[in-house]
């Protein structure tokens, strides 16, 4: 079973260090807020990089 990140926008702060660990993954919309917008875009040990860092955990992995 395959995983894919996933960001709970309720917990982001819009430090943005996750858009510059996993920048082909995770970008900023709108509202500043992070999203994944390619959940292939990064090796996943890339965004696992980008998971541990989130500082208020608002990324994590989602079994498709």
């Amino acid at each position: 079973m395959a995983k894919i990140p996933v960001v709970d926008k309720r917990l982001c702060s819009s430090c943005g260090l996750c858009t510059e660990i996993a920048p082909n993954t995770i970008k900023l919309d709108k509202d500043d807020l992070a999203e994944v917008y390619n959940p292939k875009g990064d090796p996943e040990d890339v965004i696992q990089e980008a998971i541990n860092s989130c500082p208020l955990e608002a990324i994590s992995w989602k079994k498709e």
